[in-house]
């Protein structure tokens, strides 16, 4: 009978046991949301309610773009609330929550919405600098942000405002992805673009662009110069022109123009020029031989001029040579130039020593005050006979079998 008593007790035990946890199961299975608003504006404390039946506490997972916390419950009006930290409230986006029961968890989201306000506006336009033509470009772009650096609602309308000579225009743009963006073409004139941008009452700061004449056409130079004669002493100045692009619109300044000048012997000289106002201007010193010039300019890859031809006449017809000191001084002189005046200082002249027909020396010096001197000394050159050639202004003499001793 004791033991009869004794398995009805356990039973029981076991029963009561049972029941609890099912009746524990039962308390977890009954918490549900009470809060029905899944849609918040950025900004806005935001609290999730829900049942409960007793004071049990689970925590709420909640995660979004901007990182994952762990949010702890309060009691109120036998309620559990949870409220939502800031940092997540204050950024647009999707927010996921976990309800952490003991068993079944329970799991929702809601979103943060942005405002239909502006409080800043990051803008940004390039190139600075365009081509005028029409068909060159710059890029404006407006991120229009609330007072929580969140992007605007999308669709938010933008106006963006140009001002360029005399006209002024204004053409509205909508936000798409964060972003409002508008290409601005360039006119046929240069000159600058003055752009702002302004939406929902906040303006942005104004930008420039500068419209920079196009790639210049071809044009004409032409050549100045005191006298037409090759005294390798004067300045030729060579100019362009004034360049322009295609819709008459001068050149910037600073154009660089090259002058490629090539001569009788085939050979090419280079001057080059800047462009101020338009105009290049470029020097070049006059041959100390009578020469032809056949000049070509160009700026790179762009435009070029005609050819211009330019002579030089001979400023010296003759001169004299001189042997003295047992042929050891050579004096050249006097060089006169085209009014018989003596010819300016730094005419080069070239001495070339000749023995049996094989050149062994050739000496380089300049006039002064209308004469060079060679000395040839003893020690460089034998007691024999050499052949000299006397070299300066496109004319040369020839002295053969000249003896030193």
């Amino acid at each position: 009978m004791l033991l009869k008593r004794t398995y009805i007790l356990f039973l029981g035990l076991i029963l009561l046991s049972s029941f609890a946890i099912v009746q524990e199961q039962a308390t977890d299975t009954i918490m549900r949301l009470l809060t029905t608003s899944t849609q918040y504006e950025v900004g806005t404390p935001v609290i999730l309610e829900f049942t409960a039946s007793r004071q049990k506490t689970p925590l709420l997972y909640c995660t979004s773009s901007f990182g994952s916390t762990l949010v702890s419950s309060r009691f109120k009006d036998d309620k559990l609330q949870y409220i939502i930290p800031k940092n997540i409230c204050n950024k647009i986006g999707v927010v996921q929550w976990t309800l952490l029961t003991d068993h079944d968890s329970i799991s929702g989201q809601f979103h943060v919405n942005p405002k239909a306000e502006v409080a800043t506006m990051e803008t940004y336009i390039g190139p600075p600098s365009i081509e005028a033509g029409g068909t060159d470009y710059a890029m404006l772009v407006i991120i229009p942000t609330d007072s929580l650096d969140n992007p605007v609602p999308k669709n938010t309308v933008v106006n963006a405002k140009y001002q360029f000579l005399n006209t002024e225009e204004q053409d509205p743009i909508f936000t798409n992805n964060i972003i409002a963006y508008k290409n601005i073409y360039s006119k046929n004139d240069s000159g600058r673009i003055l752009v702002s941008s302004e939406s929902l009452g906040i303006n942005s700061k104004e930008f420039t662009i500068n419209v920079w004449a196009a790639i210049p056409t071809d044009f004409t130079i032409s050549a100045k110069r005191p006298h037409v004669y090759a005294d390798g002493n004067q300045i030729t100045t060579f100019s362009t022109s004034v360049l322009k692009d295609k819709h008459d619109n001068l050149v910037s300044d600073g154009t660089f123009v090259t002058f490629f000048i090539t001569n009788d012997a085939g050979n090419i000289l280079k001057t080059t020029g800047t462009t101020i106002s338009g105009v290049a201007h470029a020097k070049m010193i006059h041959p100390d031989f009578k020469d032809q010039w056949q000049v070509k300019a160009a700026v790179d890859g762009m435009s070029e001029s005609q050819t211009l031809t330019v002579n030089y006449q001979s400023v010296i017809e003759d001169f004299e040579v001189a042997f003295s000191n047992h042929n050891r001084d050579i004096l050249v002189g006097p060089l006169q130039s085209f009014m018989q005046q003596m010819i300016p200082d730094g005419l080069q002249v070239n001495l070339l020593i000749y023995k049996e027909d094989t050149l062994v020396h050739r000496i380089t010096k300049t006039s002064f005050n209308g004469y060079i001197n060679f000395h040839l000394k003893p020690a460089i050159y034998a007691n024999e006979t050499y052949t000299f050639r006397v070299e300066t202004a496109g004319i040369d003499k020839t002295f053969n079998d000249k003896k030193l001793w």
